[in-house]
């Protein structure tokens, strides 16, 4: 049998140049501004493009549940409080 032979850092390097990770894109959500994948439904949340897709409640237990829709009310609330009222905004339909 012969010896096997010995590969060098640059024959190392230029395989594995392949195997490099791609860096994932985050966005925020709309609705609660956590960040998700484009195109993917919202994990905390469950909304998807402005759709209540995943009903997110419906897995949590009652404790959780609570502390869930409070965060969801503050969320909202937040919200409400920063937009301000113009005159463009009222005549919009």
């Amino acid at each position: 049998m012969s010896i096997r032979m010995r590969h060098t850092k640059g024959h190392r390097n230029e395989r594995r140049q392949h195997l490099k990770l791609k860096q994932v894109h985050a966005a925020l959500c709309p609705k609660c501004k956590s960040p998700v994948q484009p195109h993917v439904v919202c994990a905390n949340c469950g909304t998807y493009r402005g759709r209540q897709m995943i009903d997110v409640l419906a897995k949590l237990t009652k404790k959780e549940r609570k502390q869930k829709e409070k965060e969801l009310k503050d969320q909202e609330s937040d919200d409400n409080a920063t937009k301000q009222l113009t005159p463009e905004a009222l005549s919009r339909k």
